[in-house]
């Protein structure tokens, strides 16, 4: 007597069901019925249908990888270059800032993007919208303010962990810190700063932004001879970006007081 491994011929659509469940197949699971009718109907082949599915499910799965890594990385929300207003940085290349959005080159070689800017002109909605480009081409990106930054490396340090924390920092390939103008040498101990920075040199890449110029670093890091070796790190592998133009919010606060005139 020999038996059949073949299943019994009422049971199909429900091995199938239970199997797509143990193999997480939740495109499958979800769309294979809608999409055999179409087959049929549209008369695909199986590889036709087969190729159907496995997008769908492919890009289920991409989205969710995406979804993940934007809840990891903590950019702000409704950042994107969507809703960036060019028109209002005349002098800022966007072709040049687009560029760097569509390709993980110039993290792959671990280099840095460095913005400068007056308070206000979008300096946090680019690097936003740029970390999020980032995300969408498969890295790993952490936003972090300068402030909540040096607070974190300060305590590791006072915890004799700091080597610890810039390894765990490592595992992003972009470590995006935002608004390093606002960080004084009057804290505890900004030398945290220059050693990521040193930890990091030709190993992984940071976006900076911040609203003073090289000249003004002194007033960052505790002497001279570390904001220019600092800086040298920074700048070796750069681009640097800047934005110059009238805070958005004062202009938008133009506009409502010229409405006001007018009415």
């Amino acid at each position: 007597m020999t038996t059949s491994s073949k299943a019994p011929k009422e049971q199909p659509y429900e091995l199938l069901m239970s199997t797509l469940k143990q193999l997480r197949l939740r495109h499958f699971l979800d769309e294979w019925q809608s999409l055999e009718h179409q087959a049929t109907q549209e008369n695909w082949s199986y590889a036709q249908f087969l190729l159907a599915l496995a997008q769908g499910e492919a890009a289920r799965r991409e989205q969710n990888r995406i979804t993940r890594a934007l809840t990891e990385a903590q950019l702000p929300y409704g950042k994107s270059w969507t809703n960036f207003e060019f028109e209002k940085v005349p002098d800022l290349n966007a072709a040049s800032l687009m560029e760097l959005a569509q390709t993980t080159h110039w993290i792959e070689t671990a280099s840095n993007i460095l913005i400068f800017g007056p308070s206000g002109t979008g300096k946090t909605h680019v690097c936003s919208a740029l970390g999020r480009s980032m995300v969408e081409l498969g890295k790993r990106v952490k936003f972090v303010t300068a402030t909540a930054l040096v607070q974190q490396l300060q305590l590791a340090k006072l915890q004799l962990e700091l080597q610890s924390l810039l390894s765990k920092l490592d595992r992003y390939d972009l470590l995006i810190v935002d608004d390093l103008g606002y960080v004084k040498k009057s804290d505890a101990e900004t030398s945290v700063l220059f050693e990521l920075i040193a930890h990091r040199y030709e190993r992984r890449s940071i976006l900076i932004t911040a609203n003073q110029p090289f000249s003004q670093w002194d007033d960052i890091f505790p002497d001279s001879m570390m904001t220019v070796a600092a800086i040298d790190r920074l700048i070796h592998h750069a681009t640097i970006i800047e934005m110059n133009a009238e805070s958005f919010r004062k202009q938008a606060a133009a506009k409502r007081a010229a409405k006001r005139t007018q009415n």
